[in-house]
């Protein structure tokens, strides 16, 4: 299987609760559409420094991160950043390396967005079709209606 993009945007949260409280306009959401990596074998959302800068994503923590081949290096921590493909969203934090030019979309958000990737067409789909389908796990009751 060859590489597959999906075409996502990325939000900053902080701005998205900023505008909800009437504190910034929705128009100054600061955002970025990109065509990330469909990463099955990252984590999580993984960006470049520059787009982090773009976004004005602030950094909450330093974190050993293990690289694809092994090595290790240290990763910034952002704050929540929300990911948006079609109709369905997930909210992250990202993981940043300085020198990555590409965006990575890992396991986390795809599982959230209950997404896969379709290995014949080489796209992203939903797991269940259209319809995203999360299963919560517990002791909850559900309420009828």
């Amino acid at each position: 299987m060859g590489e597959v993009r999906a075409k996502i945007t990325l939000k900053n949260g902080s701005d998205i609760v900023l505008a909800r409280n009437g504190h910034i306009s929705d128009q100054n959401i600061r955002s970025a559409i990109v065509n990330a990596v469909v990463d099955t074998g990252a984590v999580t959302l993984v960006m470049g420094e520059k787009l982090r800068k773009e976004l004005g994503l602030a950094i909450i923590k330093v974190q050993t991160a293990t690289l694809a081949g092994g090595s290790k290096t240290y990763s910034k921590i952002t704050e929540p950043v929300e990911i948006h493909w079609n109709d369905r969203t997930s909210s992250v934090q990202a993981w940043v390396l300085p020198e990555e030019e590409d965006v990575l979309l890992g396991q986390i958000p795809l599982e959230e967005m209950d997404l896969i990737v379709d290995p014949k067409k080489q796209e992203l789909i939903g797991a269940h079709g259209d319809e995203q389908v999360t299963y919560i796990r517990g002791g909850i009751k559900l309420i009828e209606e």
